[in-house]
């Protein structure tokens, strides 16, 4: 796409952007500087910094971005015109967030979810039980979104019921681990799942289907490790969930027509329908089988004595829009029937708004432009992209100590270089989740690591090396790129 086609008639001052070009370390200023501010931030508030503390850090590394800018004669005007091009770009992406939260509240109180970790609790077995826990973490992982809900909930279920089978710790929280990752990764409800394309340029559906070239081998791969583990170690005892299917089967009423709303989500994706429309659909869905198949919990959240009318409004409207809990009598699955429904994505989206303000500046100060040629000249082949990019993310998740930066910033850096090289949207933003989604949880000063050591109550160093999905990830995406495997190209104007 030219820069014509590209930029807003009122820029009338882009000529400046592109005559007086920064050298290499004030393009790189603000990104060093807005890296050891995020560092020093996760190490002070550790995980409560996504509450807004690294947002504003985003915003003070916008405002050093812009006195570079000031430095080398870029109007205001000019950089505040960037910052509003970058956040209309995620308006579609800001949208599906607030669906994707709207569609989780009512497919918790309708028993969608419950459905689905009820019969993923299942298929346990001691001689295939690390598959097992793949697998149940996998789906309940897509359920939900959250690979952190996952850990917490059926995650600690599942390390108490290894531990108790005579099985390594670290290997069952290495099992755990890979499963919810997977399904973090290809969840539509998953807020990393939708801000990769968001970074990238891409789109929701696009993206999870292009990311299961690399991820299903590697998953694959991941449950074989784990089938032959299986039958290499000894196991006593039986693996009793008898305690929470009975508490989710007193709770919720469950049953296989529920499944009928996420095949229908699914049907509307495989038709390319759009991800607006089928996540609304879906939504309403879940709305009718809730007052349908769970009527007592509808009257519950809508604060009412019987299911009427106004109870009933008030119950979706809430399990849409807000913070939405389903007690049950036991703790441990209380926060796995919790939903923070729109407001709950409220974070992401203040996220991303910042993350596109620093960009935005980045980018009308001419950094990001000069960062990517020298990155250019530096990588000589399409191979080499990726793995700057890869190598980034892993950095970052290191050094800022968080996953989303770990997506944020790399995307913002890299997505031109993609775009100049003909390369889709598609490979960024699979490049940034195989790499900085996954690999979080194997540094232990990562917020994601240290969440899910602390909560499986198993340390990093025990749970890496059986991790098996998080570190193969990267490896398989190398591969794919180094092979030239499902290397998606531009097409038409776009390529430049």
């Amino acid at each position: 796409m030219s820069e014509n086609t590209k930029k807003p008639k009122y820029r009338e001052d882009e000529q400046i952007i592109e005559n007086k070009e920064l050298n290499i370390w004030e393009a790189l200023l603000p990104v060093f500087v807005l890296v050891a501010m995020l560092a020093y931030n996760v190490y002070v508030f550790g995980d409560d910094a996504l509450s807004g503390s690294n947002q504003f850090i985003l915003l003070l590394g916008g405002a050093v971005a812009a006195i570079v800018g000031f430095f080398n004669k870029v109007s205001y005007k000019q950089m505040l015109a960037e910052v509003a091009e970058n956040v209309r770009s995620t308006t579609g992406a800001l949208l599906i967030l607030l669906m994707v939260g709207a569609l989780s509240g009512t497919w918790l109180v309708s028993g969608i979810i419950p459905a689905m970790i009820y019969y993923g609790l299942q298929i346990l077995n001691p001689t295939i039980f690390l598959a097992a826990c793949v697998i149940i973490c996998a789906i309940i992982s897509i359920a939900t979104g959250s690979s952190w809900t996952t850990s917490a909930t059926v995650g600690i279920a599942l390390v108490g019921i290894g531990e108790a089978l005579g099985i390594s710790l670290g290997m069952t929280a290495g099992a755990v681990l890979s499963g919810a990752y997977f399904g973090d990764k290809l969840s539509p409800l998953s807020d990393t799942t939708n801000l990769a394309p968001a970074m990238a340029g891409g789109e929701l559906f696009s993206h999870i289907k292009y990311m299961t070239w690399t991820t299903i081998p590697t998953i694959s791969v991941t449950l074989l490790v784990f089938i032959i583990l299986g039958f290499t170690i000894d196991t006593s005892g039986v693996a009793d969930t008898d305690a929470i299917l009975a508490t989710i089967d007193n709770t919720f009423n469950i049953n296989g027509w529920l499944f009928l709303v996420p095949l229908a989500v699914i049907f509307m994706i495989v038709k390319k329908a759009p991800p607006l429309l089928a996540l609304l659909i879906g939504t309403l869905l879940g709305a009718i089988f809730a007052v349908i198949f769970q009527p007592e919990i509808i009257t519950t959240i809508g604060g009412g004595s019987s299911l009427n009318f106004e109870s009933t409004y008030k119950g979706i409207l809430n399990a849409i829009t807000v913070d939405t809990a389903i007690a049950t009598s036991d703790p441990a699955l209380n926060d796995l029937f919790s939903s923070g429904g729109m407001s709950g994505m409220l974070g992401t989206i203040w996220l991303i708004v910042c993350a596109m303000v620093f960009g935005g500046i980045m980018d009308g100060i001419g950094a990001l432009e000069r960062i990517t040629k020298s990155l250019l000249n530096m990588v000589t082949s399409d191979t080499g992209l990726f793995a700057s990019t890869g190598l980034s993310c892993i950095v970052l998740n290191g050094t800022a100590s968080d996953q989303y930066l770990a997506l944020v910033v790399p995307g913002k850096m890299f997505a031109k270089a993609y775009e100049e090289r003909g390369l889709a949207p598609e490979n960024l933003s699979r490049t940034l989740e195989d790499t900085g989604t996954v690999t979080s949880v194997l540094v232990p000063w990562n917020t994601c690591g240290a969440y899910h050591s602390g909560v499986l109550g198993v340390g990093v160093g025990e749970y890496a090396f059986y991790a098996i999905f998080n570190w193969l990830s990267p490896i398989m995406t190398m591969i794919f790129a180094a092979f030239k495997i499902k290397i998606k190209k531009l097409v038409g104007p776009s390529v430049v």
